[in-house]
């Protein structure tokens, strides 16, 4: 099996974290395959904090080209999978082909990874009890009813799992990523 990245988003999902990661996998010689629900340009978004704010802001993004869709997924292609945050997790949850993708890679001792809002799609996959993570402070409640620790770190590491809190972790969550990578 050769050094292959499942990223998994859709429209709404966050444009710098997608092209984070793409980016850094090409440079280090893996294959890269970004999952949705078609093969299309995505609508991806830019989150950012602002002054003033309550919350964070979304605008527009950067687009990108997604290589595959869910259906056509095939689990034993790829050594992990990276859940990008954004928007895309609060509707991607509730596609049952995306939860048994996750749930095909746990079951195969593979490494996931998620960041940001990605952490959605492990806690309704069921896949965050027992387990220590972190991730966007306000998603922090659906990983804990699920069983989960949240844990403040920018980046932190149980087991095959490595979680980010926003693109802000970037260095932290790539550093563990990178320095754990499969071979």
């Amino acid at each position: 099996m050769s050094n292959k990245l499942l990223i998994v988003t859709g429209d709404g999902g966050e444009s710098y974290e997608v092209l984070y990661a793409l980016h850094r996998f090409q440079e280090a010689d893996w294959e890269v395959d970004i999952a949705a629900p078609s093969v299309r340009t995505l609508n991806l978004v830019r989150h950012d904090f602002m002054p003033g704010w309550d919350t964070y802001f979304e605008g527009p993004g950067y687009g990108a080209e997604s290589t595959v869709t869910f259906a056509d997924v095939n689990v034993d292609d790829y050594k992990a999978v990276l859940l990008i945050g954004g928007r895309a997790p609060e509707y991607l949850r509730n596609d049952p082909v995306v939860l048994q993708i996750v749930k095909d890679f746990h079951a195969q001792d593979k490494w996931i990874y998620s960041i940001c809002h990605g952490i959605q799609i492990l806690a309704t996959a069921g896949l965050c009890q027992n387990k220590k993570i972190t991730c966007y402070e306000h998603c922090k409640y659906e990983a804990e009813s699920q069983g989960g620790t949240w844990m403040s770190d920018e980046a932190y590491m149980d087991g095959k799992l490595i979680c980010g809190q926003t693109w802000l972790s970037h260095p932290d969550f790539y550093r563990l990523i990178f320095n754990n990578l499969p071979s």
